[in-house]
């Protein structure tokens, strides 16, 4: 069941591992960003429409609704900086990945789609901090990007620990 996460997850941890190495510049931050929402949009999408489980579906609109709104905030942000996201290794990853984990998930139904949705999103949301908390902000020069990335963390944070409540009511 873990197979649809890696090619993402292994992004995401690869972004850590080569911090100290090359880090990210701006341009590149805003395309991890992006990208990053943008799988978890995918995803939740999948999740409103193919749940069995009313917290699934609940839980994937509100995926769909948090992350379209933080990738407006970067957008936003990118454009008044007159920023041009730069397509890297990572943002590619995690592009591959994210489509990797919507195929596989397309496969399942009932409550192996919602515990393996769920799944998929307590690991993402971790490796997400992770990267946030050991890459993107200490790698960040602009102090208004770094600022939209330490607005957002709480938020991460709490899709997290609501993935892992969901995931312990699905063991039941």
């Amino acid at each position: 069941m873990k197979t649809p996460i890696v090619a993402a997850i292994a992004a995401l941890f690869l972004l850590g591992a080569n911090a100290q190495a090359q880090a990210p510049s701006d341009a590149q931050i805003a395309s991890i960003v992006v990208t990053a929402n943008q799988v978890d949009i995918d995803a939740g999408k999948l999740a409103e429409s193919k749940g069995s489980n009313a917290q699934v579906k609940a839980f994937g609109k509100q995926m769909v609704t948090d992350h379209s709104g933080v990738n407006k905030q970067a957008v936003a942000l990118v454009t008044k900086l007159k920023v041009t996201p730069e397509d890297n290794p990572t943002s590619q990853s995690l592009k591959s990945g994210g489509a990797e984990n919507v195929k596989n998930l397309e496969k399942l139904s009932g409550a192996a789609f919602d515990r393996a949705y769920v799944d998929h999103e307590v690991a993402y949301h971790q490796q997400v901090l992770d990267a946030i908390d050991k890459t993107l902000i200490p790698s960040a020069q602009n102090a208004e990007l770094k600022g939209l990335l330490e607005k957002v963390r709480p938020a991460i944070a709490a899709h997290l620990d609501h993935a892992k409540t969901l995931q312990a009511s699905l063991a039941k």
